[in-house]
């Protein structure tokens, strides 16, 4: 008796892990299919330049933010993921990197919690 309760646990624990994935899947986040916090380590080449305004912002790093601006929660989302937190990007001087990029479609005045695109 004791061991099948010990399975029908395992059972219901693979049970909630597989809804929880199927969760994520679904696509429910800002940044689609990826989690923010993933999707800010293509973010890696802004570092220096989320950090520091005059800082230069190298060709790599335009090219992702101008491939993560076309979807703004999803910018929004990596700026202030608790990756880049961790990673010592300052949201203020992160918000400013599209259009120091001179992204022509950039999001312009997307508010981004309580930070706004310029």
């Amino acid at each position: 008796m004791e061991v099948s309760r010990k399975y029908l646990y395992l059972l219901g624990l693979l049970l909630l892990a597989g809804a929880v994935g199927l969760e994520s899947v679904d696509g429910a986040g800002e940044c689609g299919r990826v989690p923010a916090d993933k999707m800010a380590l293509r973010m890696a080449p802004c570092v220096p330049a989320s950090q520091n305004t005059r800082a230069r912002v190298s060709a790599e790093c335009c090219l992702e933010v101008q491939k993560l601006g076309k979807n703004p929660r999803c910018l929004c989302a990596v700026m202030l993921s608790n990756t880049a937190k961790r990673a010592g990007v300052k949201p203020a001087i992160a918000m400013t990197i599209p259009k120091r990029c001179r992204i022509a479609h950039r999001p312009v005045g997307y508010k981004c919690g309580g930070y706004t695109l310029p």
